[in-house]
Parts: structure tokens; sequence; C-alpha cells
């Protein structure tokens, strides 16, 4: 069921009731990785770079019908003389996006611009791994632990360049889940350049908090008022990482 907020005037502080502090869901993974780093300095390095589709799933699936596509980047740390690695995962994707022209002014109508709104999720996690530390075939199996930061931005554009960006509505919520995969080695480095490249497919299933959010076609226009049709539901997602992973 959507919630409809009105925007114009004095209204606009009121857009997102739920509005969290988004420089805490920025720290969150720099603080995972200074807690990991001093445990497993000696242990090896795989970083990973992937294209990322996600798929709504439950309650999400029901209100947001698109997939999301975007990138993502890991690290994750050795422990030495074991199958178990951990680190963390950061990554977004963008699962709706609107594009219109519209005056540049009331006062000059005869000049336009483009108005982009697009709605975005970041995915942060901190990652548990088993997985055989080499060799030319590594299946492996995760653990995650994390969150999910929903927001919706608008954009100005003339002639391709950025006159304003605004953050129309955000939330965030804890967000965990558990996931598979295999890599498949693409490149052997020797005793002078110890580097392995390795393909790299897997496969997530996030449990995410419910969360408020918009989707395409949340925003509307009314008689010179901006209303927000706002989504409400559990955001569980289905997540496909498809790339490169280089060990040291």
């Amino acid at each position: 069921m959507c919630m409809e907020l009105p925007v114009n005037g004095h209204a606009a502080q009121k857009r997102n009731p739920v509005m969290r502090n988004r420089a805490g869901f920025c720290a969150v993974i720099p603080a995972l990785f200074m807690l990991m780093l001093p445990a497993f300095a000696r242990g090896q390095v795989d970083i990973g770079a992937y294209f990322t589709i996600t798929l709504p799933r439950g309650e999400f699936e029901e209100h947001v019908e698109k997939n999301g596509y975007g990138l993502t980047g890991q690290a994750l740390f050795s422990v030495p003389g074991s199958p178990v690695a951990v680190g963390a995962s950061f990554g977004g994707v963008i699962y709706g996006r609107e594009t219109r022209e519209e005056p540049f002014s009331l006062t000059i109508p005869d000049v336009t611009v483009d108005v982009e709104t697009s709605n975005y999720i970041i995915l942060g996690h901190a990652v548990l791994r088993i997985q055989a530390p080499s060799g030319p075939f590594r299946p492996y199996a995760d653990g995650v632990i994390g969150f999910h930061y929903l927001f919706t931005q608008t954009s100005i554009e003339s002639r391709e360049e950025n006159v304003a960006t605004d953050t129309n509505f955000d939330d965030g919520v804890l967000s965990y889940g558990v996931g598979g995969g295999v890599m498949f080695q693409i490149y052997a480095g020797g005793s002078s350049s110890p580097v392995n490249v390795y393909a790299d497919a897997g496969a997530r299933y996030l449990r995410g908090g419910k969360a408020r959010y918009l989707k395409e076609g949340s925003i509307r226009r009314e008689d010179g008022v901006v209303l927000y049709d706002i989504e409400e539901s559990e955001t569980d997602l289905l997540v496909w990482n498809i790339g490169v992973t280089v060990q040291f």
C-alpha cells in the first residue's frame, strides 16, 4: 500500500519522515575493514570487481517490478592455514530511471533542461567465506550481514552538464543472507609475480528489513504540487555477481 506525501513550500521538510543519517551508513564498510585488517595482514588477499544484477523477491517483488543493474567491489582476507576468509563488499544498483524535459523557468519557457530521476540501492556487507585458498577451481560459500540503503535522486542537466541534484527520499535497513559461487583460474602468476586471476560468478539471497522508498513512477506533479507515492515493504533481493577476482 502506498502512502501519498505532498511536497511544496513548507511541506518540503516533511518529504521523508524516516530519513536516516547517510554518513552513518557510509562509515560502516571502512569500520569493518579496520576491524578485520590486523588479524589477517599476513594472509592472502582476494580483490574482486563485478557486474551486479538484483532481482526483487518476496514483498519487495510485489512493489518493484524491475531488476537492478550496477557494480560491486569486494575485498577478502584469508586466515593463514585455513579455508576461512573475511572481508567486505560494497556496491550499488539502479532499479528505476525516468527522464523528461522541462522549461528552465516560468519566465524562460523557451529554454528546456533534462530532468532525470533515478532509484538506487546501495548494498554494503561484511562477508564470511569458506573456500579453498588456492587452485584452478575454487567453489565457495558465503554468509553476509550489513545494510540496504535505498534512495531516489533527481538531477537537472543542461547540455550534459549537471545543474542541480537533490535526494528526494531515502531509507536504510539491516540486511543479511547467504550465497555461493565458483571461481575459475584464467591466469596463473609465476614465482616472480605471485598474482592469480579468476573468473568469478556467484549469487546471494539477501533478507532486507522493512524500508520506505520510491520507485519508478512514484513522483507525480499535480497543479504545481509534487506528490510522492511512498512504498513500504521488506527489501529481499536475489543478487547475481559476475566478474573477475585477483588474488595477491
